[in-house]
């Protein structure tokens, strides 16, 4: 499918005399199933297509259609039968981002520049199709109309120009939060789906980063504004040279909708020419590495506890912010995965162990996926709206970065009195105010408060990721990473003079372990004490902050 294309009823259109019956013929040259008409700010493109075959079939009743005309008409039935026209548009909202609503064939064409005029469109400039109209209705705004008019929205070239997730954004990280995180957003569309590593797009907005826990679905689209790719320009394309796949039960915009709505994010993935490799979505996890909402294990076997660290998983995903498990491929990208026998059996059993040993009942995808040669469970588990989830019934488990760990009391406590996404936990609000406008840092742990008790140390601890507090840990009931700040408390008070410093800010430490960088920061406080940031991850660091880290390291490595 492509989802993203124009046709001359925009004004940006780049070749000339090229009919709608031509467009059709490209997509289908291009082996595509579904395409959009996605003009700028109007839908005439898709009305004169549906008026010209409308004209032709009255000719036709009437009798009075020439060979000519009678081939033309026979030609766009054959072509509609085997694509799917959508019709739609691509709007500019409020300061210049664009977004693409669409819709299903059976949308009266009125009901659609009706929609438009309500957005702000002017009427006088409704069927010109250009990119700069003046000021419409906000980004939010467009969202809402469209999803409730049951239509389609997706976020076009989200991370370039005018994309509501483009980098070094004029706007605050709060507005790009908004914009790409708001539930009536169903898709991002990028240019970097092909890429590999932690810095594409889509890893970006995989449900990993603190303050983006939504994960999005991102597909790519050609923006054509041409029948055929521009030779002398390769960012130039045409119909289908950037084209995604969809898995549905049927071509239908019903079906497509109902994915864009779903949580199943292997049902698409970049469109391949038939000679080219397929997609490995396997490979491109592993590319990305173990996260807070992705883990890899290479064995399924009940020795050595290897089945038991998965359904570990599935209960912390569950717990946490949902994710994926991988079975079969191992972590590291450069190893091939193991693979797993008789894969449909080991699923069935597997479906069957998530059922017997999570409570309260979990519905949990599981599915075979291909990778280079070998068959990889894939189980997609949800954030589950019923929590805690426990495992035989007590062992109740959270995600921590890459970490599955027992969840302590104070966790369990917040599980059970877990607001909806997007709503601040009450942790959230009783942390100190920051200080020149500069939040903490999103991941990473800080240690709030230490007292004695018959010569034990009790610490109240701070998950800067989702703001929980937790109180009465020990050193010896503490977790890897509040382990390692508790020995840091006990043992290595900061030193301000060890202190990289930039304003009111510091980088105290720098430290990688298992390919992962992490920073300890300090911040000074009006009142002039310290507080102290533990196990800082890159998807914590934005802002100041970035700035900071990115001046060099301090410390011990």
């Amino acid at each position: 499918m492509d989802l993203h294309l124009h046709t001359p009823a925009s004004s940006e259109y780049e070749q000339e005399n090229v009919t709608y019956l031509e467009v059709l013929k490209q997509a289908e040259s291009q082996s595509l199933d579904i395409i959009a008409f996605t003009d700028h700010n109007t839908v005439a493109g898709y009305a004169a297509m549906v008026d010209e075959i409308e004209n032709l079939a009255f000719l036709e009743r009437l009798d009075r259609l020439q060979p000519a005309e009678r081939q033309r008409l026979a030609e766009f039935r054959r072509l509609r039968d085997g694509i799917l026209v959508l019709p739609g548009f691509e709007i500019t909202a409020t300061f210049g981002f664009h977004v693409i609503g669409l819709f299903s064939p059976e949308t009266a064409v009125r009901e659609l520049e009706l929609m438009l005029l309500h957005l702000g469109v002017p009427g006088d400039v409704l069927d010109k199709g250009a990119t700069e109209i003046g000021p419409t209705s906000d980004v939010l705004t467009v969202y809402r109309t469209i999803a409730e008019a049951g239509g389609i929205v997706i976020a076009p070239h989200a991370n370039t120009s005018h994309g509501v997730a483009m980098r070094r954004i004029g706007f605050g990280g709060q507005t790009r939060i908004a914009y790409t995180q708001d539930p009536h957003l169903h898709v991002l569309e990028v240019t970097d789906l092909e890429q590999k590593g932690r810095r594409t797009t889509a890893a970006f907005f995989d449900g990993s980063k603190p303050e983006y826990p939504r994960r999005m679905r991102c597909i790519q689209g050609s923006d054509a504004h041409r029948l055929t790719a521009d030779p002398h320009k390769k960012n130039r394309l045409g119909i289908g040279d950037r084209a995604t796949e969809a898995l549905l039960p049927e071509v239908s915009f019903e079906a497509l909708r109902a994915l864009f709505l779903g949580d199943d994010f292997a049902r698409t993935r970049p469109a391949r020419k038939a000679a080219e490799q397929p997609f490995d979505h396997v490979q491109a996890a592993r590319e990305a590495g173990p996260t807070i909402v992705q883990s890899f294990h290479e064995r399924m076997t009940r020795r050595g506890g290897r089945l038991y660290a998965i359904i570990a998983d599935t209960c912390a995903f569950a717990n946490t912010n949902g994710g994926t498990v991988y079975v079969g491929a191992g972590s590291n990208p450069k190893q091939p995965p193991v693979g797993v026998d008789q894969a449909e059996q080991a699923a069935r059993a597997l479906r069957h162990e998530i059922e017997r040993k999570i409570t309260p009942p979990l519905e949990v995808g599981v599915d075979v996926l291909e990778s280079q040669g070998h068959q990889v469970l894939r189980l997609d588990v949800p954030r589950g709206d019923d929590p805690p989830y426990a495992l035989d019934g007590s062992k109740i488990y959270v995600r921590q970065e890459t970490e599955t760990s027992l969840a302590v009391r104070d966790e369990i406590v917040e599980m059970v009195k877990r607001a909806p996404v997007g709503e601040p936990s009450p942790a959230v609000a009783e942390a100190p105010a920051s200080l020149e406008g500069i939040e903490p840092p999103r991941t990473g742990v800080e240690i709030v408060d230490t007292v004695e008790r018959k010569g034990t140390l009790y610490h109240t601890v701070r998950d800067l990721r989702q703001g929980n507090m937790v109180q009465n840990v020990t050193r010896r009931s503490a977790r890897r990473l509040w382990h390692y700040a508790i020995t840091q408390k006990e043992e290595q008070q900061v030193n301000p003079d060890e202190v990289r410093w930039q304003g009111v800010i510091g980088l105290w430490k720098k430290r990688t372990r298992s390919g992962q960088v992490r920073y300890d920061l300090v911040q000074k406080m009006p009142d002039g004490s310290l507080r102290v940031y533990y196990g800082v991850t890159e998807e914590g660091i934005d802002g100041e902050w970035k700035s900071l880290v990115g001046n060099g390291s301090s410390g011990e490595e």
